[in-house]
């Protein structure tokens, strides 16, 4: 496991009864995890300090219950990239925190070369690994087929002082997108993708992992140049192993490319713990 913890401004402060107690910034949020099966809190005083709790409908979804006022959004930073926080529905906040274990080892790699890195970002979210990449040189295409989260990630890019960097943002479903780069001719030397279990493009399609994900790393291996940098896949998905990703690059990338593949889980530590909250699985080829 390869665990994200460098934060400074997101902590998670105890995790118990399939909630984790975590602080954004100065704003301490309770938020559902299926992970935590365990009933003993560590630090139960700290349990009080919530400003607002996530609860789940029986009938699916559910609603934040608000303890305390809050902003409507707020911003917390990692190391030298900012990110706008606001509490959604479903849950979230518009920011996976474990992921930073990831954005360090695309910055450092981005950095390494000698040349602008061109930047494939699917399923790009609110554009975290866009604006790491951003950060470290690189140009990135940022492709999700929501407009809300396209325009989040504007806001973040903006927030990190790199509107000025290139960058150009997709609102079109990741397969029709990625067709119709490999009829322009448009290379990448690098590849993202954080596929969702499931979901609908912007016109209906439908996505579903199992069915979808090694269909499309093939089809992003001709949108890849020559003597391409990375491909790193992020996954959520309930009973994916980590092995399967790295079966999925080896298949996909050993016939024409040599490099190096690793996989494994990513997770947050707790504070004041040795406790560590499992949050996904990513597989990693990388070139030697």
């Amino acid at each position: 496991m390869i665990v994200a913890r460098d934060w400074k401004d997101y902590k998670i402060i105890d995790m118990a009864n399939g909630e984790k107690l975590e602080k954004w910034g100065d704003i301490i949020l309770t938020r559902p995890d299926p992970q935590i099966i365990w009933s003993k809190k560590t630090f139960p005083e700290k349990w009080k300090d919530t400003f607002a709790v996530y609860n789940r409908s029986k009938t699916g979804g559910g609603s934040w219950k608000y303890n305390k006022k809050i902003p409507e959004s707020w911003q917390i930073k990692y190391k030298n990239l900012t990110f706008n926080i606001k509490p959604m529905g479903f849950k979230h906040t518009g920011l996976f925190p474990e992921q930073a274990i990831n954005w360090d080892w695309m910055i450092n790699r981005i950095k390494s070369e000698k040349k602008e890195i061109s930047v494939l970002n699917l399923f790009a979210y609110t554009g975290g690994a866009t604006i790491a990449c951003l950060s470290a040189g690189a140009s990135v295409c940022h492709v999700d087929s929501s407009k809300g989260m396209t325009a989040w990630a504007k806001e973040n890019v903006i927030s990190s002082g790199l509107e000025k960097s290139k960058v150009r943002y997709i609102v079109d479903d990741v397969v029709k997108f990625v067709n119709r780069e490999i009829r322009r001719g448009n290379k990448y030397d690098a590849i993202i993708m954080d596929p969702p279990s499931y979901g609908r493009g912007s016109n209906g399609e439908i996505w579903q992992f199992e069915n979808n994900i090694y269909d499309l790393i093939k089809l992003c291996t001709n949108v890849l140049t020559e003597n391409p940098l990375f491909f790193l896949i992020n996954s959520y998905t309930t009973g994916i192993s980590s092995t399967v990703l790295s079966n999925l690059l080896e298949l996909s990338l050993s016939d024409k490319y040599k490099g190096k593949i690793t996989s494994g889980e990513i997770g947050l530590p707790m504070e004041n713990s040795n406790l560590i909250l499992p949050c996904g699985i990513y597989g990693r080829w990388e070139k030697n």
